[in-house]
């Protein structure tokens, strides 16, 4: 990696480092706040819910000033809409607002986030290409995935120990301090390279063109269609599982007050971020194909997922569940690697904005739906249905691997007779 290459992954990592942080002072405890605010177990996934329909309806539009405005522009407009919702998140609980109040502002926060998805990968790799760069992504990707679970680590203990010497708000507070910080630090460092904005005086029917380039270079590419359309049964039922975990755990610990345990929770899966992007480049030097790390990854999650709901011992759920997440990071930077091998550098961030669109799309119906199972069912029951959910999204990895895409063999290890086809170009 040249010097310029090697600046871009600083930048790129400080970023990561700093958004992680801030977001997850209130991952290990937001279940917990819904509920202290006064909301069911169905309110409180609904508004979560609400949070990814935010992500659904906004996801297009924030790709036009992410394409039109310039990567920066849509990263700074993120982390100033994410400090407002989460602020008023914190006045809501205060005032123990009714449900509609608690969906509004969930939406704010789902429009904060879709600022940041797919712009900020998207600056990277086109900033790494301009640079020289000509390895693999998933070194770099995976680098990102462990500087990510380090800094939930970090912010999930935080939040949890905060909450429990304090009060269950005070994380959020915590959270807008970090990221007001975070818009001054983007604001220095980031600039666009290696991307040229198409700004228009027509947002309509820049939009318009945007989700038209979406639907050419992503739904109707047989091999990252597959991929999309595996995503929301995998999306959606990992964000459900991720914030169920809090009031589960604490069932089976046996004290309801104990917000350090859920802070525990988030950082076992923050030590497992670690791990997953340590072992990702490592797994595809021994794998000839990307989609058998994600097919393999699904699969044995979703397994992971139904002896979830069957345990009854807080120390092998903790086991279990620090599993579950070392697989579904160690897949996660071969899944973005893929992808973005498979999509040319003007239609980068519009794609992935759209692979995250269809993502939360699943979020937006399983998150409520299993929230129901576990009023009516448990935790544990609602668990054990995510994971047979989630097994639905791998026969559409098998039909992507069966496009025979470039590149599902893009860096396959030397001396494998795959390793000499040329990988996809990026253009």
């Amino acid at each position: 990696m040249n010097a310029g290459a090697r600046k871009i992954q600083r930048i790129y990592l400080t970023l990561t480092l700093g958004n992680t942080v801030a977001a997850s002072f209130i991952w290990g405890i937001n279940t917990l706040f819904l509920l202290d605010a006064g909301l069911s177990n169905f309110e409180a996934f609904a508004a979560n819910a609400f949070f990814t329909a935010g992500m659904v309806v906004f996801e297009v539009p924030t790709g036009v000033v992410a394409d039109g405005w310039g990567r920066r522009v849509s990263f700074l407009l993120g982390t100033l809409t994410l400090a407002v919702s989460t602020y008023l998140y914190f006045l809501l609980w205060q005032l123990s607002a009714p449900f509609l109040w608690w969906a509004v502002v969930s939406v704010l926060l789902g429009l904060g986030f879709t600022f940041f998805s797919g712009a900020v990968e998207a600056w990277l790799v086109d900033a790494l290409r301009f640079s020289g760069y000509e390895g693999g992504l998933e070194a770099v990707l995976g680098r990102g995935v462990m500087v990510s679970g380090v800094a939930m680590l970090v912010g999930s203990v935080a939040g949890g120990v905060i909450a429990q010497a304090t009060n269950l708000g005070l994380p959020f507070l915590f959270r807008v301090g970090v990221l007001v910080a975070m818009f001054v630090v983007a604001f220095w460092l980031m600039h666009d390279v290696g991307f040229t904005p198409e700004r228009s005086s027509h947002p309509l029917r820049a939009t318009r063109a945007v989700l038209s380039a979406s639907i050419e270079n992503g739904l109707k590419n047989p091999p990252v269609r597959y991929v999309m359309l595996a995503a929301p049964f995998s999306a959606g039922v990992g964000i459900y599982v991720f914030y169920a975990l809090q009031p589960y755990l604490l069932e089976l610990f046996g004290d309801p007050r104990a917000y350090s345990i859920a802070g525990l929770a988030a950082a076992i899966v923050a030590g497992a971020e670690v791990a997953g992007g340590w072992l990702a480049p490592r797994i595809r030097r021994l794998v000839r194909k990307r989609t058998t790390v994600l097919i393999l990854s699904m699969g044995v999650g979703a397994l992971i997922l139904v002896l979830l709901g069957f345990t009854r011992v807080f120390w092998v759920a903790l086991a279990l569940l620090a599993l579950w997440s070392v697989i579904d990071a160690a897949g996660l930077p071969v899944r973005q690697a893929y992808l973005n091998d498979m999509i040319a550098s003007k239609q980068r961030a519009t794609v992935l904005s759209f692979d995250s669109l269809i993502g939360s799309s699943g979020g937006v119906v399983v998150q409520p739906l299993l929230g129901r199972a576990a009023d009516a069912y448990g935790y544990a029951a609602s668990l054990a249905i995510g994971g047979v959910i989630q097994l639905v999204a791998v026969p559409f990895l098998l039909a992507s691997r069966r496009q025979q895409a470039r590149a599902d063999l893009a860096n396959t290890p030397a001396g494998t007779p795959e390793q000499e086809s040329p990988p996809s170009s990026l253009s």
